[in-house]
């Protein structure tokens, strides 16, 4: 890899990793020497990338574009000139597909192009007084372009500035400022880039003054009655994500007079990311009330638009952020927050300036917006694709490996578990790297009904609703009758017993509103039972006993919710022999079971191990896979509930 390609890759992800330059998959980088140029392709984020991320284009093939006649149709000539640009790849077979912006990077005449969307340099770029303050503050070091449509048109509007400039100062404009769009910024090197950048933010920051603190704001206690509801109101065709999320930025434009500052957008980003319109409801108390106004509300945009909202501002509740999956719904956060700092920043140039409705237009029918606002914000893939699905005691042992395939197959996975540091360290492993979906700790007594609550809460504001419930968590304390002490026998009767009722009371409670409000909508409470549900196990009474009454609440829950379709399901795994319940080294089974004599004639752990292993005629333990093989079945099974599912290898069989 030629130096060149490093610096453009570090440079790349120096901005890309700044929220204040770059959100989701918005500007673009390029590197090029006499021949090629090496350009962000569309789907990438400059956080991430790398080489693979760069189409390399011929220069001869991209001059082609300066002169060629286009036709007069807007969109068929677009259409043109986005063809041209693929035939200008030098590696066609990698399928890349080269920014719109090409031109422009091709155009300005230094080895290193970073374009960017600063929120701080839109909040000039987006006020009343964008020109006047930007010759004011910047003089003749800087190019300022007035707005265009994106594309060909301001490829041309910005080639005949920029032959204007070289001549009258003869040199070349390292820095062109954009109407309602942004910054591009050209230099030989990545440290020349950096340097030019810091001067422009020291200029602006300036006159800003200091920014005041972003600080998260609880959102309204009923959102668990709200949310769920939107939600199915908005996946008519196919389930969405919906994040309520509010903070003080936010907060201040949620009032009526303030939210017409950023009722309109700032750039063509916004647009792409968030429509072009959101929709504002104000809740006052009365759920129901409420969601009929929010139903009204987007029948009538759907009818008007040809689309469902993207983003409700409701005060007294808070923002709701709708997207096909949650990273989706985490750049809208990003976004509109940016909108309200532009909106903030652009008071001290005399005000915002948003786009007008025709360049709103222009934005809407681009196929090259739609395409990239496609593969940003484009759904997942598999078999729980795009469900929100909560797992207790999900942190580790059984629970963890069903978490990490529910999270292979496109879900949005709430790892619930009382050990906060491997839940939150688990977590954040799942989210690294561009995965669409979203793992989420929260740490939860399982035994404890105001936790569970929370739980649910929790699983609602950040994505919407609920679609599985799996009750995973538990504990063993093997023992006979004379070793097993009263309270032992509570507590592990609270945790695999009574913690199933707690979680199905809250779980049920967020299914069946999503039920009210789309009918053909199916919900799962799982139980991860054991095969001690389904036959006495010796010395393991108290473990035995809670998870048979387990099955008990299964049948008697799936008669009771079935009419909200709502399944009830157990699965009953043989021995996870490698998982810490077996094998930690302390309290692990095979320890306790040694200790207690289970085992005529054991003397070590490996006895104790091989015992069981004989008793299994699959001759090994139960492994992750095998317990989501028969999750994946009950939920995908919509004409069955009610059932305990056994996954034990043929040691226990129904009658």
């Amino acid at each position: 890899m030629e130096q060149g390609i490093k610096d453009l890759i570090e440079i790349s992800q120096f901005y890309g990793k700044q929220k204040d330059y770059v959100l989701a998959g918005g500007g673009n980088t390029s590197y090029k020497n006499s021949d090629h140029l090496w350009i962000k392709a569309s789907g990438f984020s400059l956080a991430t990338i790398s080489e693979e991320g760069f189409a390399k284009l011929d220069r001869n093939q991209l001059a082609v574009i300066n002169t060629k006649e286009y036709s007069g149709d807007v969109l068929f000539r677009e259409e043109e000139i986005k063809n041209d640009l693929m035939k200008s790849r030098v590696e066609p077979e990698k399928g890349q597909r080269p920014s719109v912006e090409t031109s422009l990077h091709n155009l300005i005449d230094f080895a290193f192009i970073v374009h960017t969307h600063s929120t701080k340099v839109n909040g000039l770029m987006c006020s009343n007084q964008a020109a006047e303050k930007t010759a004011e503050l910047f003089g003749d070091d800087v190019l300022y372009i007035g707005y265009d449509d994106p594309g060909y048109i301001l490829f041309k509007v910005v080639e005949k500035a920029v032959l204007k400039y070289r001549e009258e100062k003869g040199k070349e404009p390292a820095v062109i400022l954009l109407q309602n769009h942004g910054v591009f910024v050209g230099a030989d090197s990545i440290a020349e880039i950096k340097s030019i950048y810091d001067e422009i933010i020291g200029k602006l920051d300036a006159v800003y003054g200091e920014e005041a603190l972003v600080e998260e704001l609880p959102v309204a206690a009923e959102a668990a009655q709200i949310v769920p509801a939107i939600r199915m109101m908005v996946s008519s065709e196919g389930l969405k994500s919906v994040r309520l999320a509010n903070n003080s930025l936010l907060d201040f434009y949620l009032d009526a007079n303030n939210y017409k500052s950023v009722a309109n957008p700032f750039t063509p980003d916004g647009i792409v990311y968030a429509n072009s319109a959101f929709i504002y409801a104000e809740f006052k108390d009365d759920v129901a009330g409420f969601l009929d106004d929010i139903q009204v509300k987007i029948t009538a945009y759907e009818t008007e638009k040809g689309k469902l909202p993207k983003v409700i501002f409701s005060p007294g509740l808070g923002m709701l952020l709708i997207a096909d999956h949650a990273q989706g719904a985490d750049i809208l956060y990003d976004v509109v927050t940016d909108s309200c700092r532009i909106a903030k920043l652009a008071g001290s140039f005399g005000g915002e300036h948003p786009m007008t409705a025709v360049q709103i237009q222009f934005i809407e029918n681009w196929e090259v917006e739609q395409y990239r606002s496609k593969i940003s914000l484009g759904a997942t893939a598999g078999r729980v694709d795009r469900k929100i699905i909560v797992v207790t005691g999900g942190a580790q042992g059984f629970g963890a490996g069903i978490v990490e395939e529910l999270m292979k197959h496109g879900a949005n996975v709430v790892i619930a578990d009382l050990n906060a540091e491997k839940g939150q360290e688990f977590a954040a492993q799942l989210n690294t790297g561009n995965r669409k979906n979203k793992a989420l700790f929260v740490l939860a007594d399982v035994s404890k009904a105001e936790s569970v609550e929370n739980l649910v809460y929790e699983t609602v504001v950040n994505f919407g609703g609920l679609d599985t419930f799996i009750s995973n968590a538990g504990i063993l304390r093997a023992g006979g009758l004379d070793e097993m002490t009263p309270e032992t026998f509570e507590l592990m009767t609270k945790v695999n017993y009574s913690a199933y009722f707690i979680c199905s009371k809250y779980a049920a409670a967020v299914m069946k509103l999503q039920n009210k409000f789309k009918r053909n909508h199916f919900a799962d409470i799982i139980q991860i039972n054991s095969k001690s549900g389904l036959k006495g196990s010796n010395k393991n009474f108290a473990y035995a006993g809670g998870k048979f009454g387990g099955i008990g609440l299964t049948q008697s829950f799936a008669l009771e919710l079935m009419p909200f379709r709502i399944k009830v399901n157990s699965i009953c795994p043989g021995n996870f022999f490698d998982g810490p319940l077996w094998a930690d080294p302390e309290r692990g089974l095979f320890v306790q079971y040694l200790n207690a004599g289970k085992v005529p004639g054991a003397k070590t752990i490996d006895d104790v191990k091989a015992f069981y292993e004989a008793q299994v005629p699959a001759g090994r333990g139960c492994t992750p896979i095998d317990v989501m093989r028969a999750i994946f079945y009950v939920i995908e099974q919509e004409y069955e509930t009610g059932q305990a599912v056994p996954v034990t290898g043929g040691q226990n069989m129904l009658n």
